[in-house]
């Protein structure tokens, strides 16, 4: 093995495995870390399908075996991209293969399946074996400024969270059943998808861990159309024959956090109009903070200490070469985007792998976050009832 090379497999090439394929193709052409990311082979079920997506995407070889690609000699590190259903089963394989692995959200479909995936990731670092879950917000410089912010005591003591993330993309009756609606495959719907996201952000901003929810969540529609095909976000329908939705549309909830905050949480994909609206609000002692994602590269900052004749929310455009991440881009005011925060999340596993430590977010945050939606789960079928969220 060239030790400076990491030569990667990725399982899946759908819409993670193209955002994270950018990030491979990228991020030793941005950074200069003291490893090289290769990549070797791209892993999917159609032989056909898999090999166009490597010569796209830019991998080497294309495999249609994961079982087979874990145990290749020349792959120091898994990247799981495919549906819940078969995170858990993937990266045990990989850790115990003696292989890195980075897994996307949620890190799985069950909390026993999250807290097995633990166990491994943790046997698996005595020898050296790293393990990242894929929360890529994370990465946002904004988000990671805010995360600044906050533990610099710039908004006092934490009194409220509020975070939403809206999406409409099956507002449609007849868009199909496709993976991310059945439960078998996908664990949950909204609240899982996306709700999972503004878990782990604001317990990564605030440092709190949500200890307590009141849940509700909502089908809206019952019943889809089967799936002729489908890729990523986008399918068409085979006919007339119709499956069950197993999943939430919706899913709604307030929250205690450690610190003592107070939360609320919305998650759901029939807002109408909204893309991939995500916000997220902290109101503290001291101040506030404010980020959304369709404004990715701005956080709005009110400073309580300024005289009151001063004081309002203050636009900070997050591109100066002293913001997270951004020195290894363009000029200051020229804006990133969506596709970046994967690149940064890769930059940060391959140094982590290169320095010998432990990348974050880790396999027991992503536990922390399936802990949370599973009290959710459970408080939404007892009615809202308050729900203490299980200790990892």
């Amino acid at each position: 093995m060239n030790r400076s090379d990491v030569r990667v497999g990725m399982v899946g090439y759908a819409f993670m495995g193209t955002a994270h394929s950018q990030a491979w193709r990228t991020v030793n052409r941005v950074f200069d870390l003291t490893v090289r990311a290769r990549m070797v082979a791209v892993c999917g079920r159609d032989a056909t399908a898999v090999a166009a997506a490597a010569d796209r995407l830019g991998w080497e070889r294309s495999e249609t075996d994961w079982r087979a690609m874990v145990e290749r000699d020349d792959i120091d590190l898994v990247d799981i991209c495919v549906p819940g259903e078969l995170h858990a089963e993937i990266a045990l394989a990989a850790l115990a293969a003696g292989k890195h692995v980075l897994c996307e959200k949620p890190l799985a479909n069950t909390v026993d399946e999250a807290r097995a995936m633990v166990a491994a990731a943790d046997a698996a670092r005595r020898s050296g074996v790293r393990s990242m879950c894929g929360f890529n917000y994370r990465r946002v410089p904004a988000l990671t400024l805010m995360r600044s912010l906050v533990a610099a005591g710039r908004v006092g003591e934490i009194r409220h969270v509020r975070a939403t993330y809206l999406q409409d993309w099956i507002v449609d009756p007849q868009f199909p059943l496709v993976w991310r609606l059945r439960r078998e495959t996908a664990g949950s719907g909204a609240l899982g998808d996306i709700g999972a996201h503004i878990i782990d952000i604001t317990q990564y901003v605030t440092g709190q861990r949500i200890i307590g929810v009141s849940g509700l969540t909502e089908t809206f529609v019952k019943e889809r159309p089967l799936p002729a095909s489908s890729s990523g976000l986008s399918a068409a329908a085979s006919g007339t024959t119709t499956g069950p939705v197993t999943v939430d549309d919706a899913a709604l909830f307030l929250a205690r956090l450690s610190g003592g905050a107070i939360a609320t949480y919305e998650a759901t994909r029939f807002a109408t109009g909204r893309k991939n609206g995500m916000r997220i609000e902290i109101n503290g002692s001291a101040g506030s903070l404010a980020f959304d994602l369709e404004r990715l590269s701005e956080l709005e900052f009110y400073d309580a200490s300024r005289p009151a004749e001063e004081q309002g929310f203050t636009r900070i455009l997050v591109t100066e070469p002293q913001h997270p991440y951004m020195a290894a881009w363009w000029p200051p005011g020229h804006l990133i985007g969506y596709e970046h925060s994967f690149t940064h999340e890769v930059r940060d596993l391959l140094e982590a792998i290169a320095t010998g430590t432990d990348p974050q977010p880790s396999f027991s945050d992503g536990l922390e976050v399936q802990l949370v939606l599973d009290a959710v789960e459970r408080s939404a079928a007892a009615e809202g009832a308050w729900t203490h969220v299980e200790k990892e």
